[in-house]
């Protein structure tokens, strides 16, 4: 498939229809929108952090390219905050598309005025430090929420959650999910016109 007609088509579709349609993939619920009102479509440039360091997460900043996500494995940390006011900004600046963070984030006030999407379980006072320590791996397989995430997977968020996916998949289910969220206006038309539901939807 035309990877820019697939990007048109997850702009598209709404990600709750790909729930009917998908079991994998989908981020531990506790992941939630720190900025409220997105939806984004974008690669994964993962980083596996290690020991909160700060460094490690400027190296990933620096990598970034146009239309990535950077999507960040705390190894289970969920007290240390890597992402802040200006790794939100830095990232802006280099053309990402949005920050997944499975753990904490800090500044929240800043980055919901920056706008730019970040998605996390929550938030913490307690920051990482610019140890530099070297252990930390850029765009190699991570865990993120309970997902296994490869370097330039999809990544589709909004409001209501998280989905990685690869573009086999992606393609697999994509026209279905699109004549399903078509056909859903008509769905709500009869019901509100008070058809039944044993006469609208499956029982």
């Amino acid at each position: 498939m035309d990877e820019s007609l697939l990007i048109e088509q997850l702009k598209a579709v709404s990600f709750p229809t790909l729930g009917h349609f998908l079991e994998d993939g989908f981020a531990d619920p506790q992941l939630q929108a720190m900025v409220p009102n997105v939806k984004v479509v974008g690669r994964a440039l993962t980083l596996k952090l290690v020991g909160a360091d700060a460094i490690a997460v400027n190296r990933a900043l620096a990598q970034i390219r146009p239309g990535d996500v950077l999507v960040i494995d705390t190894g289970g940390d969920h007290r240390h905050a890597p992402v802040g006011a200006v790794t939100c900004c830095a990232a802006r600046c280099v053309g990402a598309v949005a920050i997944v963070v499975d753990g904490a984030v800090t500044d929240l006030l800043e980055l919901r005025e920056a706008g730019l999407p970040v998605f996390a379980r929550g938030t913490s006072l307690l920051t990482t430090k610019l140890h530099g320590r070297g252990d930390s791996a850029i765009n190699q397989p991570i865990h993120c929420a309970g997902v296994t995430v490869q370097p330039g997977d999809w990544v589709l968020a909004d409001d209501n959650g998280v989905l990685f996916l690869d573009t086999e998949t992606a393609a697999a289910v994509i026209e279905q999910a699109l004549a399903s969220d078509r056909a859903e206006p008509r769905l709500l038309e009869r019901l509100r016109a008070g058809e039944p539901v044993a006469q609208v939807l499956r029982v």
